[in-house]
C-alpha cells in the first residue's frame, strides 16, 4: 500500500491531485515511485537530457550518421552510452581522442565541429517551463544541482549563452553541476551520487533526485534518496510533488 504525505491548508486539492497521480502511475509501469516527503527535502538533483532539456535519440543517431558512422543506431543509447561514447562521457578520453576515433571508425577526416554538431543532434529543445520551475525551487531556498552523464561537446552548447535563447548558460540555473566527464564516473555508479551528496552537503534522505532513467533511479533509491522518474521529455513540472515544493512547504 502506498501512503502520501499531504501538508498545508489545501489538503483536499493536493489529495485529489495525488489520487489522480496514483492512477497515472498504475497505468505507466516505467514510472518508478517511492513516497516523497516534501518537508524533508533540502536538496534537489536533476538529470539533463530528457528532464531539463528534451532529448532526441533519433537526432543523435542522424547526427553521427551524417559524419559517416553507418552503425550509429547500434552504438548510441538514450540513457547510458557504451564504447568510445562512454569513454568520452566518463572522462577517460579527451575531445581530440574522440575525434581521432571517429576518423578511424568512419574512414574519413572528421573535424571537431562535426563532432560537436553530431552530439548536438541529441538536443531537441529546452522547455522554458522547466527552467522557470528550477529557478522557483532555488528562490524557495532549495539547493538545486545538475547530475548528468554528458560530455564536453554537449557542454560546448549547453553551458554557453545559446542554451536558453536568452543569453544564459545551463550553469546559470543551478547552484552546482556534477558532470560525468568531469567527475570521471557515470551514473548509475554510486560514486557519482556520493560525490553529489558530499558536494551539496546533503544527506540522501533530504535529497530528491529527478531522472528519466530507471537504472539511475534505482541506484538513488538504494542510497536512500527520494526520487521521481518521469518519462523521457515528460512535463514533470506538473507532478504534485514538484508543485508542493514550488509552493514552499513551511
Amino acid at each position: 500500500m502506498i501512503s502520501f504525505l499531504i501538508i498545508g491548508s489545501e489538503n483536499k486539492k493536493h489529495a485529489n491531485a495525488f489520487k489522480s497521480h496514483l492512477f497515472f502511475i498504475s497505468l505507466q509501469q516505467n514510472y518508478i515511485y517511492n513516497k516523497v516527503e516534501p518537508k524533508k527535502i533540502k536538496n534537489i538533483a536533476f538529470d539533463l537530457g530528457g528532464v531539463v532539456l528534451a532529448l532526441s535519440l533519433e537526432g543523435g543517431i542522424k547526427g553521427f550518421e551524417r559524419i559517416g558512422l553507418k552503425d550509429a543506431r547500434q552504438r548510441l543509447d538514450a540513457f547510458v552510452q557504451k564504447g568510445v561514447f562512454a569513454d568520452l562521457e566518463a572522462g577517460r578520453i579527451t575531445k581530440e581522442e574522440f575525434r581521432a576515433e571517429m576518423c578511424r571508425m568512419t574512414g574519413r577526416e572528421v573535424s571537431m565541429q562535426e563532432c560537436y554538431e553530431a552530439w548536438h543532434g541529441y538536443a531537441d529543445y529546452v522547455p522554458q517551463r522547466n527552467l522557470d520551475c528550477i529557478m522557483r525551487l532555488r528562490e524557495n531556498g532549495y539547493k538545486v544541482c545538475l547530475l548528468s552523464n554528458t560530455n564536453p561537446f554537449m557542454m560546448m552548447w549547453a553551458d554557453s549563452p545559446a542554451f536558453d535563447g536568452k543569453g544564459h548558460p545551463l550553469s546559470y540555473y543551478f547552484d552546482k553541476m556534477y558532470l560525468s566527464f568531469e567527475c570521471g564516473v557515470m551514473k548509475p555508479n554510486e560514486k557519482i551520487f556520493r560525490m553529489m551528496l558530499e558536494g551539496q552537503q546533503a544527506t540522501p534522505e533530504e535529497t530528491l533526485f529527478v531522472d528519466d532513467g530507471e537504472v539511475n533511479i534505482k541506484t538513488a533509491q538504494t542510497l536512500g534518496m527520494q526520487t521521481l522518474c518521469p518519462h523521457d521529455n515528460e512535463d514533470w513540472t506538473q507532478f504534485p510533488e514538484i508543485k508542493l515544493l514550488c509552493e514552499k512547504i513551511d
